[in-house]
């Protein structure tokens, strides 16, 4: 449920991808993100870059999304 929230950049990893997932919040994070809403065949339905913290992102019909820290 956490994602990459709480975590150091350096812990960031290359990213995370939550299955079954249309929305997901940067409460906690200490890193903006990228956020890919992806649909059923993994492609990309949505892009949001940067994405700060104390923020909810919502992608109706999305069918995983992928949390990868920003350059």
């Amino acid at each position: 449920m956490l994602g990459l929230a709480l975590l150091p950049r350096e812990h960031g990893g290359e990213g995370l991808l939550i299955p079954r997932c249309r929305a997901v919040h940067t409460f906690g994070m200490r890193f903006r993100i990228d956020v890919l809403f992806l649909d059923e065949d993994r492609g990309v339905v949505d892009l949001r870059r940067g994405v700060p913290p104390r923020r909810f992102l919502h992608r109706p019909g999305a069918f995983a999304v992928l949390e990868l820290p920003s350059p």
